[in-house]
């Protein structure tokens, strides 16, 4: 009984592992796209929406840049949809031309308040590109945005890189976005499947997302649903590389603790409701809903993946003479997936910020296996993380504009 447990338990980590190195690998041989950005045919008509809840002290500072794009102020509007920001900011808004939605829920939700927009802002748009309140976009980040859309993508997912660095949990939640980038995104559109989408710097067709939206009602994670109503409807996500979006870094343990409580409650909570359609969809021959639905849900978060690894190879190591996976297979398995996690990484990140992601690494473990026993609700709570860098100080962009 024992043993059969053990394969279980080394056959599921063992997938896990498999299944980030396959999509590492295919993300590094697969060069990079450069968007060529002179002379669109049309300049498309774009919606920038921006939910901002509580983000008083960030929402200004971010609609303004958006000033600054490469691209005809008279072909894009920037919506700020403003749930609870105060009578001031809404002024200091208005007086920057932004558009602004004041709406106010029972129960606040990132999709309640994109479903208020739509039902408001009138139909005048080719593309909705929906943000977040701490974001920040490149200069040509519409254009690139605009060539792909004319190329025929209705579904986009710009690269998310951050927007700072400054202590050990930041560079450690940027270190796991450029993997995830890596394998999730790219690695699986090296191979033919949808990229996931991450709940900011996502453009789509506005007939189409105004239409899905509706369908629409999550509290956490609502960017998972909308990913399978997409492929449902025969959409690929299409991963665009090179459009840079800043986002900002959580800085300390509790608002670590906050997103990630979050994060794997959604997962646990549409592993459940799914799983049984991504099995039919497997043998239907639709890989793409598999894949989004059952697979990402499946697996072990990335920390808990390590943590698991390491616990076992050191545990196989000190009785191997009683278990039945051999220690060199619990080592092999242990190599694998520090490749996994060690392609995607560009160079300077090892010179210059390796040590302190790796200091910080079994902090953040732990708070981790904490979370397991605490996620009861979380999926219907809206957990908000405070923002408030207005600035972009990136030691890395430059390796986020290569392969």
């Amino acid at each position: 009984m024992i043993a059969f447990l053990e394969i279980i338990l080394f056959a599921y980590l063992a997938g896990c592992v498999l299944y980030n190195l396959f999509f590492s690998i295919a993300g590094k041989i697969v060069a990079r796209k450069q968007t060529d950005i002179s002379e669109p045919e049309t300049y498309s008509s774009v919606a920038i929406l921006v939910p901002a809840y509580k983000e008083d002290s960030i929402i200004l500072s971010s609609a303004k840049s958006y000033a600054q794009l490469r691209y005809p102020a008279s072909r894009y509007d920037v919506i700020v949809i403003a749930d609870s920001l105060q009578p001031e900011t809404l002024e200091l808004l208005k007086e920057a031309s932004v558009k602004v939605l004041p709406v106010s829920f029972d129960k606040s939700t990132k999709a309640r308040s994109l479903n208020k927009a739509f039902g408001e802002i009138g139909d005048n748009y080719d593309i909705a590109l929906i943000c977040d309140a701490d974001n920040m976009l490149e200069p040509d980040f519409l254009l690139k945005i605009n060539r792909a859309y004319l190329d025929g993508e209705h579904v986009i997912q710009a690269q998310r890189v951050a927007k700072n660095l400054e202590t050990p949990f930041a560079v450690l939640d940027t270190a796991n976005e450029i993997i995830a980038n890596h394998i999730y995104r790219k690695g699986a559109n090296a191979v033919g499947l949808s990229s996931s989408v991450i709940g900011s710097g996502m453009a789509f067709h506005f007939p189409l997302i105004k239409e899905v939206m509706q369908r629409v009602s999550a509290t956490g994670g609502f960017d998972k649903i909308l990913q399978l109503e997409m492929v449902t409807l025969g959409h690929k996500v299409y991963y665009l590389e090179d459009a840079l979006i800043f986002d900002e870094k959580i800085e300390n343990p509790n608002a670590f603790s906050n997103q990630r409580r979050r994060w794997i409650s959604s997962q646990f909570v549409y592993l459940r409701m799914f799983w049984k359609k991504g099995l039919k969809a497997l043998f239907s021959g639709n890989f793409d809903y598999f894949n989004l639905s059952f697979c990402h849900n499946l697996m072990l978060p990335r920390m808990l993946l390590i943590a698991a690894i390491c616990l076992l190879t050191l545990l196989s190591a000190i009785f191997h003479a009683y278990t039945f996976i051999p220690f060199t297979a619990w080592a092999i398995l242990f190599v694998m997936n520090a490749i996994s996690l060690a392609l995607p990484l560009p160079w300077i990140f090892y010179r210059k910020y390796f040590f302190t992601a790796l200091l910080i690494l079994p902090k953040a473990i732990g708070i981790m296996v904490m979370l397991v026993f605490r996620l009861k609700g979380a999926n219907n709570t809206f957990i908000h993380t405070k923002h408030n860098k207005t600035d972009i100080d990136n030691p890395l962009l430059h390796a986020s504009r290569k392969n």
